[in-house]
């Protein structure tokens, strides 16, 4: 599901929010959830799941290219845990959705 996915979504739900209001709802919201992360601040939405910082420490890494080593420095970076709610309806359905798409692998010989 893309963005503009969801801001569809949204719209043909909830028939009074037009097409831009449905766009802004989900601007903002995202916005603020993006704001919250880059403050420090852990974000947590019961049964959906949580978004938090995680630091990854800096390390030596190899120039691809001319095999030099290179210093990378530390990142903060996103990372979304999920809720158990969402875990369990992810099992629930997509292993449904799992059976029910044919397989397109082909044997090998």
């Amino acid at each position: 599901m893309t963005r503009s996915d969801l801001v569809a979504r949204l719209a043909e739900r909830f028939g009074q929010l037009t097409q831009r209001d449905a766009e802004f709802a989900v601007k903002t919201i995202l916005d603020a959830m993006s704001d919250a992360l880059a403050r420090g601040h852990r974000i947590e939405i019961r049964g959906f799941g949580s978004f938090s910082i995680n630091r990854r420490p800096p390390r030596m890494g190899r120039n691809p290219r001319s095999g030099e080593q290179v210093l990378i420095p530390e990142k903060l970076v996103p990372h979304f845990k999920p809720g158990k709610a969402l875990r369990e309806g992810v099992d629930t359905h997509g292993a449904a959705a799992v059976a029910d798409t044919p397989s397109t692998d082909t044997p090998r010989s």
